[in-house]
Parts: structure tokens; sequence; C-alpha cells
């Protein structure tokens, strides 16, 4: 059985599809695609297809990942060209690589957001985040299924700074950017639970609502502050693979082959 894992993207209008909604679209460019799939056993098989850490309905992303299983091997690249080819746009296959290490939802431990602020002075924007940052807590209630919660949205940011990278010009509606780095924590603390913090901390409220994007996610580095590639360990386990097949039928091919 061979397992194969996928970075997707939403993209567009498409951020405000729901995670079922990806999935009821996804298995349905399995079958466009004739997919290989493995199916699970009993009285309803469904695909083997493995969801880690979908973004929220209404938000952007660049970095969701899925891990497919099939009972026929195929080449990762083409497999992500069909599949592509069967999604509509905006929910985009963009990687694919054949998993040769474990443990892929054990890498997915922080997340990069942009969130855009229409109508926010950059100023405005950058004393409220150094405000929250100077919190030692902040708590922000959410409703869950089971009620209000309440809970700290600090703890769990290890980043979040305003993008200066993109100057203001004269006669421009304001709009400060902000890049937030935030681990995957227990309960997960979501972009809107930071805007409630700055909220709460400083007052700050978007006129309209904000525009929120994963750029990425991954393993969280604490030494130098930023999120790794989960897929990286799977493609450098393919390099000593091929490398050792390449000295193998070096040292095995026949003597005097390929001179003329």
């Amino acid at each position: 059985m061979q397992r194969i894992r996928l970075r997707y993207t939403k993209r567009g209008r498409l951020r405000f599809t729901s995670h079922r909604d990806f999935q009821r679209a996804f298995e349905r460019a399995l079958r466009r695609a004739e997919v290989p799939m493995a199916y699970s056993a009993g009285f309803t098989p469904h695909p083997k297809v493995s969801y880690a850490n979908a973004a929220p309905t209404g938000t952007g992303s660049e970095a969701e990942f899925l891990e497919i299983a099939l009972v026929e091997a195929r080449d990762p690249d083409k497999l992500r060209d069909l599949l592509d080819e069967s999604l509509p746009p905006g929910l985009d296959i963009v990687d694919a690589v054949e998993a040769r290490t474990p443990g892929l939802a054990d890498r997915l431990t922080a997340s990069v957001w942009e969130l855009r602020l229409d109508g926010v002075a950059r100023q405005d924007a950058e004393d409220a985040v150094a405000a929250f940052l100077a919190a030692g807590s902040v708590e922000v209630e959410r409703r869950t299924k089971s009620g209000m919660r309440t809970f700290d949205a600090r703890g769990a940011v290890a980043g979040l700074d305003v993008d200066r990278s993109r100057p203001d010009r004269p006669g421009d509606t304001p709009c400060a950017i902000l890049r937030l780095v935030v681990r995957h924590v227990t309960p997960a603390v979501r972009p809107d639970d930071v805007l409630s913090g700055l909220r709460a901390v400083a007052d700050l409220a978007p006129p309209v609502p904000p525009a929120v994007t994963r750029l990425a996610q991954g393993l969280f580095d604490e030494e130098s502050g930023t999120v790794t590639d989960p897929l990286a360990p799977d493609r450098e386990a393919v390099r000593p693979a091929a490398s050792a097949a390449a000295g193998t039928a070096a040292a095995t091919a026949p003597e005097g082959a390929g001179s003329a």
C-alpha cells in the first residue's frame, strides 16, 4: 500500500467552503481522476483519506494537508496534476510526496497567518499589538458546542507583528496587515481569538471583517521562531533511497556496459 501526502489551498471565494464541503469535492476528484484508492473495511467502506488540522470556514489557506492510501503505486507529481485538474479553481493541489516517514499530524505544531485589517491605520495596529504582547495573558470568550468558553489567547502566540514592507500611499484607505505565528494547543487558538484579544486590550475593532489567510503550517522551530515545511522529511528520505538504488545499479552493471 502506498501513502501520498498532499498540500492544497483554499483561495478566493472557496475559503468559504466548510471542511465537509471540501471532503465531498475531494472524494469526487478521486473518482474523476480514477485514483486506485484503498478503502476501509466494514459495511460502509470509505476511501482512506486522513485530514490534518483544517482551517476554519471563512479563512483562506496556502497550507492544508491530507494523506491518502493507494492500492497501486502512482507517481506523486502525476497524481497531483490529475487531482488538481479534477478540483474547482481555488481548491488547488500544489504539492505531493510519497509518505516515507511517520507522523505527519505530529509535525503540524504551529501556523503562520496573515490578517488583513482594512480600515485600520498601521500605527493603531502597532499600538494594539504591543499591548497584546506585553500582557501576561489575554482572556477571550468563544462559543463552543458546550456553550461559551473562556481561555487565554496570549499563551499560544509565538509571534505577532505588523507588516511594514508595504508602504502606505497618500489617498489609500488605511490597511494594516498582521503576521501571526500561533502554536497548535488545546483549546485551539484561532486568528479570530487573537483579534478578540486585540479588541480586549486595545479596543482595536476593524470596521469590516478581516481577510485571514494561513500562509504555512508545520513544525515550530523554537530557536528561529519559524515554521518548517512538514513534507520536507519525506522529500529528504527519497534522496538516500535514490542514491542507494543508483549505487546498486552501478555495482551490478556488467563490466564494459555502456561502452561503444
